[in-house]
């Protein structure tokens, strides 16, 4: 098959709260791929650790993003999206090892909306407390990268909307 015909395989990333899980469902649905969020890749002692209000750190992460890529490898050939944070460059380089061909949406927004939304949502293990370290982490997509980054105070379909206009070949 033709790679610019290929279903897409994509990560929907950014920091906690900023939506990956709700925009990679609605973008791989209307796809009519897989989805996955890549919390339910953590361990037990991940999800722990991040309950307690600890920061992971890289050694934390390893096992987790190997995981995750795994997935996206074994859907390669029929397309799929995953919300995952990818905070660093290296971390979406370890997840382009896996899968080459993988694209990037980050959901790009300002601390204060991310504050507001991890404080008002309840049933999830990373606390508001982490939002700080989360922004201090991240590395924006590069410019040789495979990605774009769109606005997180958008609509759900505004954001899929933006980002299938602007991935269409």
């Amino acid at each position: 098959m033709d790679d610019s015909r290929r279903p897409p395989l994509i990560v929907v990333m950014g920091v906690t709260g900023s939506g990956k899980s709700t925009v990679g469902a609605a973008l791989a649905e209307r796809l009519g791929v897989p989805f996955a969020d890549a919390d339910d890749f953590h361990s037990p002692a991940n999800v722990a650790k991040m309950s307690a209000g600890i920061p992971l750190d890289d050694t934390d992460r390893l096992p987790w993003l190997r995981s995750v890529g795994a997935w996206l490898a074994e859907h390669a050939a029929t397309g799929a999206v995953t919300g995952c944070s990818a905070l660093k460059r290296r971390y979406r380089d370890l997840l382009r090892e896996a899968a080459p061909e993988v694209s990037f949406l980050h959901l790009d927004g300002d601390v204060d909306m991310i504050r507001k939304r991890v404080a008002g949502r309840s049933g999830h293990f990373m606390p508001e407390s982490l939002v700080a370290s989360q922004f201090a982490a991240l590395e924006p997509l590069g410019p040789d990268e495979r990605g774009i980054a769109l606005d997180l105070s958008l609509t759900v379909d505004a954001v899929v909307d933006a980002y299938l206009a602007r991935t269409a070949s």
